[in-house]
């Protein structure tokens, strides 16, 4: 006599409360991480004066002194040279911060104080990288602040093997860890979860599996 094989669940055939069960545990040990999460504390940088960074250029000008004006490029190390002055860490500060250790500085072979501008040319700085199921992945470099459903469409938007449903932005934070911040593309788009719709940060790496 023929023996029929048991496969996994079959015991479960006969109870279909049972199996909703499982499917809706399921659902919802998959949407808990992203329920959560508090994405109302992840920062708006447009809410903030602009953090230069590496490649950035700085115009700064002294009043009434042509060969202490320059533009400056903020190099690979975060330093900027400026005439008499020398080296400034430029990168990790504002173009404010900068602006008053330039006049502090300044004091010291300037006997008049001279107003000082320190005004962003160009920012380049501003980098992150877009990955995984997506058109056209890669490296962008916008000139303005974007958010992860424009980075998605930078990137050409999800291919068909994607699953925007499960995306994640890595972040490195202040501590140096990297963080995992899970994203629910189509929540985004159909208005039900525009607190995912973060702004991507320097440095972030948006992925869809």
């Amino acid at each position: 006599m023929a023996r029929h094989r048991r496969f996994p669940f079959q015991h479960l055939q006969h109870h279909p409360l049972t199996l909703l069960a499982l499917a809706a545990s399921t659902a919802v040990a998959c949407a808990t991480t992203a329920t959560n999460y508090d994405y109302a504390s992840e920062p708006d940088p447009r809410k903030y004066e602009f953090v230069l960074g590496p490649s950035d250029v700085l115009h700064v000008v002294v009043w009434k002194s042509i060969d202490l004006s320059v533009d400056a490029t903020v190099r690979p190390d975060g330093t900027i040279t400026l005439p008499l002055i020398g080296d400034l860490r430029a990168a990790g500060r504002t173009a404010s911060e900068l602006r008053a250790e330039i006049v502090q500085r300044l004091s010291t072979y300037v006997k008049e104080a001279q107003p000082v501008t320190v005004a962003v040319a160009a920012v380049n700085s501003y980098r992150f990288t877009v990955s995984g199921s997506v058109e056209h992945g890669g490296a962008f470099s916008p000139n303005h602040y974007v958010t992860f459903a424009e980075a998605i469409a930078l990137a050409g938007g999800p291919n068909r093997y994607g699953s925007p449903d499960d995306a994640v932005i890595l972040r490195t934070g202040k501590d140096g860890r990297q963080k995992r911040i899970p994203i629910d593309y189509s929540a985004i788009l159909n208005g039900t979860r525009p607190d995912m719709n973060l702004i991507i940060l320097p440095g972030d790496i948006v992925y869809i599996p």
